[in-house]
């Protein structure tokens, strides 16, 4: 594996774990795709430092049960917005 792609897997690691961001968040952050990130955190990280990709395990599974909740606060937005304009 390319060393600057070890080097991007880790970056995007810690930041998942610092900022407790989602990949679509990180995907933005770092430029790459939702894909990308996806890859870099469960089938590269593991391989580079197995307990760096079992932090952000944890961190994208709370995102993961968390989703309908947030998908439902930012429909909810949506029409808040929607209705002021009117």
């Amino acid at each position: 594996m390319k060393e600057y792609i070890e080097e991007r897997a880790m970056e995007i690691g810690a930041y998942i774990i610092r900022e407790g961001a989602t990949v679509r968040q990180t995907a933005k952050k770092f430029g790459v795709s939702k894909s990308t990130v996806h890859k870099d955190v469960s089938e590269r990280l593991s391989y580079i430092n197995p307990a760096l990709a079992a932090e952000v395990r944890k961190v994208l599974d709370v995102n993961k049960a968390e989703r309908h909740i947030r998908g439902g606060m930012a429909t909810k937005e949506k029409y808040l917005h929607q209705r002021e304009s009117i």
